[in-house]
């Protein structure tokens, strides 16, 4: 039996493809819901994600398993209209002439603005189609220096910075090229008459969560069980209770020298045996063949010693219940000083009348750290702080529309991706690192590089069953020789 830790999509999908390949999976969520970030609030119709969600039309992997589930014909493209605040004004970014008419970029800026995001590099004066095609290229240039490189000082300081500051902060300065220009890329699908196609589905993303969960066996799938021991492996690589000191990063995240695993410990003796679980009932001890750790790099560290590098920044977001909407947009980028990082009207996405005629807007902003004044928030303190900002940049908003202002928190929502971030990224299989028959589909793997997803966290999944797989088929195949020889 394959134990997996987490009941995320990267957990369910793993469990998904090992049970395709023959192989007897157990999913272990400690929370009393599945689903990870897709968790969802009831409305009076279809329910809400927490924090908000959409595909992009780059997101193919997402797409392949709805089809496999049954569930694709509840896949919907819809146009997301995108705009930015600044100056008291919301400015339409959809369309080729509303960029060019962006009122802080000259025709030089947009020109250059225009030809980055087609992925045209005209540095020397002579026109380049491939020198934005590997991403690791730009891995240890910041986004700072790549945009006034690539476009134009004003571009960054416009149109870039205010975008950098709303997603990471104290931290803008250190985020990678390889982020920003991966951003571009992922969210690149655009209609030149409309604007931005993204996914949806029909009922939301519980659609494709209960799916998975089907597909998987609800037998197979235990809430409210929280792993907290892998058996047979000591944490020598780390400590017992996660406070490891961790080994250099390779160059090649996938490959660890033997050196660097002498170094770590002798892995010889060291092999995922069973894991112990807590549940109400008490502590349970499963057998387990390998097991797959598909949660924060936290829980990795804790049970088994593996100390990441990566920083997580965390998020604080609010589902606001309207009686109409606050702009005719779906997603507000605000590039005045405003209290949070994006206004993003859900019911401008997918109709209101999915939700008993209600308008869901999301406020949302990042918090780098859980010592900040956001984090640290009540919720009526958060929502006197938020609305007061809508009120400051929309005079006209009326409090008394506002029904229910509903808070979710989570301290490690995405990676801070910043320069060398992927000498950091934790590899797949750990048998180097940690000792037989442990592998990681977590927010920290290579397959949410250079920006997380739900789709990167499917492919996260699918990696590691795939290794699970091929290393049985690999010990089978040893056994048979074997015993031809014999």
């Amino acid at each position: 039996m394959i134990g997996i830790v987490g009941g995320g999509i990267a957990g369910l999908a793993a469990a998904y493809r090992l049970q395709r390949a023959g192989h007897d999976v157990q999913v272990f969520e400690a929370g009393d819901d599945v689903g990870g970030l897709a968790a969802t609030y009831s409305t009076n119709g279809d329910p809400i994600e927490k924090f908000y969600h959409h595909l992009s039309k780059s997101e193919e992997t997402i797409v392949e398993l709805a089809e496999e589930l049954g569930v694709a014909d509840r896949l919907e493209w819809r146009i997301g209209k995108n705009a930015y605040y600044v100056d008291g004004t919301v400015h339409p970014m959809d369309k080729p002439w509303e960029i060019l008419a962006f009122p802080p970029l000259g025709l030089y800026d947009t020109f250059r603005l225009g030809l980055l995001t087609l992925d045209v590099d005209v540095r020397g004066g002579v026109p380049k189609f491939d020198s934005y095609e590997r991403l690791e290229d730009f891995e240890d240039v910041t986004a700072r220096e790549f945009v006034v490189e690539h476009t134009t000082e004003n571009v960054y300081e416009s149109f870039f910075e205010p975008l950098l500051d709303a997603k990471f902060g104290s931290r803008k300065e250190d985020v990678s090229a390889a982020w920003l220009l991966g951003r571009i890329k992922f969210r690149g699908e655009r209609d030149l008459l409309e604007g931005e196609r993204l996914g949806y589905f029909d009922g939301g993303f519980p659609v494709l969560v209960d799916a998975l969960v089907d597909a998987v066996g609800h037998e197979n799938v235990t809430t409210g069980a929280r792993v907290v021991d892998v058996v047979g492996i000591d944490g020598s690589f780390g400590a017992g209770d996660g406070a490891g000191e961790g080994i250099e990063a390779p160059d090649d995240p996938e490959a660890t020298t033997d050196a660097q695993a002498a170094d770590a410990h002798p892995v010889d003796s060291q092999s995922a045996d069973a894991l112990t679980v807590e549940t109400e009932q008490g502590v349970e001890t499963h057998d387990v063949d390998a097991v797959v750790v598909a949660a924060m790099p936290d829980v990795l560290d804790h049970l088994v010693g593996y100390e990441c590098d990566v920083e997580f920044q965390g998020s604080v977001c609010a589902v606001v219940t309207m009686d109409e909407p606050l702009t005719d947009t779906y997603w507000l980028n605000v590039a005045d000083d405003a209290p949070f990082g994006a206004l993003i009207d859900h019911t401008n996405f997918v109709p209101a009348d999915r939700y008993g005629g209600d308008h869901l807007l999301y406020v949302a902003s990042y918090v780098q750290s859980l010592e900040e004044d956001l984090w640290r928030m009540d919720d009526e303190q958060l929502r006197e702080h938020w609305l007061s900002g809508v009120e400051d940049l929309f005079p006209g908003f009326e409090r008394s529309t506002v029904r229910e202002f509903r808070v979710a928190r989570n301290p490690r929502t995405a990676p801070v991706y910043e320069c060398g971030y992927l000498d950091m990224v934790v590899p797949y299989d750990l048998r180097e690192a940690v000792g037989e028959g442990v592998y990681y589909a977590g927010m920290a793997s290579r397959a949410q590089y250079p920006e997380r997803s739900l789709n990167g966290a499917i492919v996260a999944g699918y990696e590691v069953a795939d290794r699970i797989v091929d290393a049985s088929e690999r010990r089978v195949g040893a056994v048979g020789e074997q015993t031809a020889e014999d």
